[in-house]
């Protein structure tokens, strides 16, 4: 039985956005998830084609789970406008040489490291990044019907530097939303990113800007090798506004709840946005194929509750990466229901007990030292330079 409304007791109106289109993004025909097939004896290449880890079918599954369980209906469907970004739109942040390029292959191609598309990508592209722009539009509007918004997009967007796509992202969706914000509603934004791989496009767009805040919690030199470290903490007026959080494979639940309270809950406090954008890829989950980290679909709703209860201003989550099948669904539907504020889910994953009885899932005293001077250095600094405005 499907409950009503009032059953659900939901405290938040969310609107869930997301469009057909999307999944018919293509990223490309891989081996092992990233590169193209080869056979040449010669060389010792036989790659045998697989299907691509950034494939519709966990994003398909996920919406499905939403409609299945009930709570689609009683999500907003309609206020948000799905639309594609113009070139003005996209090089808020993109050169304008990039999205010419991406544009004139009309057959497909690759946009830079990893970031291949299939024909009419690029519109697909422009779509993702345009209908985040209209959930920022309509969070911020002068009566907003909604209090916050999960954008379930293809292609993903953190990764997308400047002048090129990278890790299957074309156009930053986050980068490009938040720099409206700025320019078209002069509002302050913080941005955190708990993907398995560092946000090294979305860093990159803010690294001087002290007028938004950068969080990004991900896997140990994964992906981008080299980047996310913690001495990457932001320069000129920015300095401080960036916060990296490189945790050890192997994390679990405890070591990202430290994190999450001894880090971003405060920084967030200190900086005081008025916009919060998530980049909310399910990739550290438990059985993710492209990460090592141990979480819970159940961790992931509390990581998205302890960040609307450190901010009170509308938050918009974009769907970045996840590739497991069975478990992106969970991971994405304990969002949702935190989004809406919905305080017991009636929707059962039959992975969490598993999961939770591994071992290693409790905070460990290496993990705790690490995070620890990770406050000391990047967390304590950007507290410093942000005091309450009322002492």
């Amino acid at each position: 039985m499907i409950p009503n409304r009032e059953d659900l007791k939901l405290k938040r109106r969310t609107a869930f956005v997301t469009d057909e289109r999307f999944f018919w993004h293509h990223a490309g025909t891989p081996v092992c998830g990233c590169d193209p097939a080869d056979l040449n004896p010669e060389t010792g290449n036989y790659f045998q084609a697989t299907k691509h880890f950034e494939n519709a079918e966990t994003k398909r599954r996920f919406r499905n789970l939403v409609d299945a369980c009930g709570l689609l209906q009683y999500l907003d469907t309609t206020t948000v406008r799905r639309r594609e970004a113009s070139d003005e739109e996209l090089t808020l942040f993109h050169t304008a040489a990039y999205v010419k390029l991406v544009e004139s292959m009309t057959s497909g191609g690759d946009a830079g490291d990893f970031a291949q598309f299939g024909r009419g990508s690029f519109n697909i592209a422009k779509l993702a990044a345009g209908s985040g722009i209209e959930a920022v539009n309509a969070l911020l509007a002068p009566s907003p019907q909604i209090d916050n918004a999960y954008v379930l997009c293809r292609p993903p967007g953190h990764h997308a530097e400047r002048d090129r796509g990278m890790g299957f992202c074309v156009f930053n969706n986050v980068a490009i939303a938040a720099k409206h914000a700025q320019q078209k509603h002069n509002k302050r934004v913080a941005i955190v990113d708990f993907d398995v791989h560092h946000g090294n496009g979305t860093q990159q767009a803010f690294y001087d800007d002290d007028q938004v805040l950068f969080i990004s919690i991900h896997e140990d030199s994964l992906y981008p090798q080299g980047s996310g470290c913690t001495d990457e903490r932001g320069e000129g007026k920015g300095i401080h506004d960036t916060i990296n959080i490189p945790l050890p494979a192997g994390s679990g639940v405890g070591a990202y709840k430290y994190s999450f309270e001894t880090i971003i809950s405060p920084a967030l406090k200190a900086f005081d946005a008025d916009l919060l954008l998530v980049s909310c890829g399910f990739d550290a989950s438990f059985s993710d194929p492209l990460g090592h980290m141990m979480l819970t679909s159940e961790c992931f709703g509390q990581m998205a509750m302890m960040l609307l209860d450190s901010v009170k201003v509308p938050s918009c989550f974009f769907h970045e990466g996840g590739y497991s099948e069975e478990l992106v669904p969970f991971c994405g539907l304990r969002v949702t229901e935190a989004l809406c504020g919905l305080e017991a889910s009636r929707v059962v994953d039959p992975g969490d007990e598993e999961a939770n009885g591994y071992g290693y899932q409790a905070l460990q005293s290496w993990q705790k030292q690490i995070i620890d001077d990770i406050y000391t250095s990047s967390a304590k600094p950007c507290i410093d330079k942000h005091p309450p405005l009322n002492l």
